[in-house]
C-alpha cells in the first residue's frame, strides 16, 4: 500500500522542501499504534485532506503536526525546519476546531485581533478589516459570537487563524457541527478562501464528499496507514484497495478468475462471462481478483436490448429492489450467480423505470471497471462510521 504520493517528490533528506513533510512518523499509545510509519508530503499552497473513519489515525496525525502530540518515532519538517519536538506556540501553524473555540466575552473584531494584539503587531485594525472582508463578515464586527449562526462562527474562527499568516492551517472536522445545507455552502467557501490566500490547508474529515469537494489531494487513512493518496477523481475512478473502493462512494465487487494479461487489457472470467479491464486499473497480483464497477457506471435494460456500453454485457438479472431518490433511481439486481449488484440510473426521462421482479440485462464500458486483489476483504470500508 502506497504511503507517499505517486508524483515525484524531493529526497527525504532535502531540507529545501518548502512544504510539510512527515517521514517514518509513528505514534503509539501503550500497546495501541495510532499512526504507523507514515510518510507524507504536503506541497506548499495546496488544499490537502486526510480522510478516514474514526480511529484511523487522521486526528492523531494532525495533532502531531500541531505539536499537541509528540511522535513516538519519525520526523516532521515544515518549510525545511524540523518541528518534530517544537512547542506548539513555536510552530508556524494554526488550528481551526469543530467547536470554533471563540471567546464569548469578546466581539468578532476582538476575537480576530486577539493573536496580533498579544504579539503587539502594528496596524491591527486594518488587518482585521481585511480578514472580515475575506470571510464576508464586515457588518458583524461588533457582535458577540453568541449572536452569530454556526456558519458565521466558523468564519470567525477561520479569520482568527488566517490573520496570523501560518505556514499551515490545520482544520479538524471544521464543518462537523453544521447542518447539511450549510456544510455544503461552507465547503465552497473554504475552497474559495484557500485559493484566495494561497496558504497550505490540511483538512481532517470522515466525510468523503467534504474531502473530495475541497481538496486538491486526498489521503485515505485506515488503521494508521495511508491506503491511497491522489487527486479526488483518481481515487474514486481508480481505487487500489477494496477499502478505498468502498469508503469513497459505493462499489460493486464481483469475484473473477484472471484469464490473460495482454498489452493494456486484463481479461477476467466473471462467473462464465469474459470481461475486460484496463491494465492501468488492475491491482491484482495473483490469478483471481475483485472486479469493481461503480453503480452509476452500470446501465440497465431489457433482456437482449442493445445498451450503449459495448464490451461487457451481463444477462440474466432480476430486479429485487427499487428506490426512487429524486435525481436517480437506485436498483438492486440479483445476478445468476446469486449476488445483488447496485445500479444507479439518472432520472433524465429517457429511460423507463423498472419494477421489482422484472428480468433485466446489465452492461458497462470496460474502461470504467477496475480489478482489486482477491486477498482483500470485499466489505472493507463499506460500513465505516465516525
Amino acid at each position: 500500500m502506497s504511503q507517499v504520493a505517486e508524483t515525484a517528490s524531493p529526497p527525504a533528506g532535502d531540507t529545501t522542501y518548502d512544504g510539510l513533510r512527515l517521514r517514518g512518523v509513528t505514534k503509539s499509545f501503550g500497546a495501541f499504534t495510532a499512526v504507523r510509519d507514515l510518510d507524507l508530503d504536503v506541497p506548499r499552497g495546496s488544499f490537502f485532506a486526510l480522510l478516514g473513519p474514526s480511529g484511523c489515525g487522521k486526528t492523531t496525525t494532525l495533532r502531531m503536526v500541531a505539536g499537541l502530540e509528540t511522535p513516538t518515532s519519525g520526523s516532521i519538517t515544515l518549510a525545511g525546519d524540523d518541528i518534530t519536538y517544537a512547542k506548539p506556540y513555536r510552530r508556524p501553524v494554526n488550528t481551526v476546531f469543530q467547536n470554533y473555540a471563540l471567546f464569548p466575552h469578546l466581539d468578532i473584531h476582538e476575537n480576530i485581533a486577539f493573536g496580533l494584539k498579544r504579539r503587539k503587531v502594528a496596524d491591527v485594525d486594518t488587518r482585521v478589516r481585511e480578514m472580515l472582508d475575506l470571510v464576508e463578515l464586515e457588518t458583524q464586527a461588533r457582535k458577540r459570537p453568541a449572536q452569530l449562526s454556526g456558519g458565521q462562527q466558523q468564519r470567525v474562527a477561520l479569520a482568527r487563524a488566517l490573520i496570523n499568516e501560518p505556514e499551515v492551517l490545520l482544520l479538524d472536522e471544521p464543518l462537523g457541527a453544521l447542518d447539511l445545507k450549510l456544510r455544503r455552502a461552507m465547503q465552497i467557501e473554504l475552497k474559495r478562501i484557500q485559493t484566495e490566500v494561497g496558504l497550505t490547508f490540511v483538512h481532517v474529515t470522515h466525510d468523503q464528499e467534504e474531502a473530495m469537494t475541497m481538496a486538491d489531494t486526498v489521503a485515505v487513512m485506515n488503521r494508521g496507514v495511508i491506503e491511497q493518496m491522489g487527486a479526488p477523481e483518481e481515487l474514486y475512478e481508480n481505487p487500489h484497495t477494496t477499502f478505498v473502493a468502498n469508503f469513497l462512494g459505493q462499489s460493486n465487487l464481483v469475484e473473477g478468475a484472471i484469464k490473460g494479461r495482454g498489452g493494456d487489457v486484463v481479461t477476467v472470467d466473471m462467473h462464465g462471462i469474459d470481461v475486460s479491464i484496463p491494465a492501468a486499473r488492475s491491482h491484482a497480483a495473483g490469478d483471481r481478483g475483485w472486479i469493481g464497477i461503480r453503480p452509476e457506471k452500470v446501465l440497465i435494460g431489457d433482456p437482449g436490448e442493445d445498451l450503449d456500453a459495448p464490451g461487457n454485457s451481463i444477462p440474466g438479472g432480476v430486479v429485487t429492489d427499487v428506490s426512487f431518490v429524486g435525481v436517480s433511481t437506485q436498483y438492486l439486481v440479483r445476478m445468476p450467480w446469486g449476488q445483488e449488484l447496485q445500479v444507479f440510473q439518472q432520472n433524465t426521462g429517457h429511460r423507463r423505470l423498472y419494477r421489482t421482479g422484472e428480468a433485466v440485462e446489465l452492461s458497462w464500458r470496460p474502461e470504467y471497471a477496475f480489478l482489486l486483489d482477491i486477498s482483500q476483504d470485499a466489505s472493507a470500508g463499506a460500513e465505516q462510521e465516525d
